[in-house]
């Protein structure tokens, strides 16, 4: 299969199996075609993006002693994971001109955001709510609308949204563990390790993109749009060593322990 056809079928698909289908065969990318910019993802009916503020909000950890409100966060949690290898297989479009060894390389992180909307569909369905059943936001799809290059997309997603998993998958391994479910606290220590290593992926491409004056820390925050800040990259416990560990430098996670310590900054 051609990379070009692995993510018309993710986004052009209504689906859900199709999307989630693991790659087969040899990677191939001899024909990365045109530049096309989806609108919208194409999903089935039960998984359309609601109105705003019409999904339900992650449970507070203290509510996750009930099942019903962990089938709740795995289902959020599914549907971040989807509309993240959506975002990819919408960068692999729109920007057929980067380097194959990029495009290559998302297609290994692609694999994995398939495996992490499986297992949160997987669990929230065990807990009692079929992914599905609840409606679903587009905060994270919505993204593309501020990609005029790859390296937008390398600042929010993977240095925004993914980082900010490296705190919060530790945070929510910690709250169910604390109401007795190490079935989905072991869920979130898998999805945690396989985060550090997205991080990494985004902070090498952000090296080899980026202004040769500017340092990462400096490339990273020129390449947000507002609302989209720095501080969203930050969850509730700031994790260091899984940040030494993606390969941050010094000054990236000095600013980024800066911006932890200020509560008052957005996130």
């Amino acid at each position: 299969m051609e990379i070009r056809a692995y993510a018309e079928r993710i986004l052009l698909s209504p689906s859900l199996e199709a999307k989630l289908a693991p790659w087969e065969g040899p990677l191939e990318d001899r024909e990365p075609g045109p530049a096309i910019r989806i609108e919208l993802p194409a999903r089935p009916a039960n998984l359309q993006f609601a109105a705003p503020r019409t999904t339900p909000s992650m449970p507070h950890p203290l509510a996750l002693a009930e099942e019903p409100k962990r089938a709740i966060a795995h289902h959020i949690m599914a549907n971040h994971e989807l509309q993240a290898l959506e975002v990819m297989a919408w960068v692999l479009l729109a920007f057929p001109e980067v380097e194959p060894q990029f495009r290559e390389g998302m297609v290994r992180v692609m694999a994995d955001e398939q495996r992490h909307t499986r297992m949160h569909m997987e669990r929230s369905a065990r807990l009692g709510v079929e992914f599905g059943q609840l409606p679903v936001n587009c905060y994270i799809w919505k993204q593309t609308r501020t990609f005029l290059k790859a390296i937008d997309y390398i600042a929010v997603l993977p240095l925004v949204f993914e980082a900010r998993n490296l705190d919060h998958t530790l945070e929510l391994e910690r709250a169910f563990l604390a109401v007795n479910d190490p079935k989905s606290a072991a869920l979130m220590r898998r999805i945690h390790e396989d985060e550090i290593e997205h991080v990494a992926f985004g902070l090498e491409w952000l090296a080899r993109w980026k202004a040769p004056d500017q340092t990462t820390w400096q490339a990273f925050c020129s390449h947000l749009k507002w609302p989209m800040n720095p501080g969203k990259a930050l969850g509730d416990e700031f994790c260091r060593p899984a940040r030494i560990q993606s390969g941050m430098d010094p000054e990236f996670i000095q600013a980024m322990e800066a911006l932890a310590a200020a509560p008052r900054h957005p996130r």
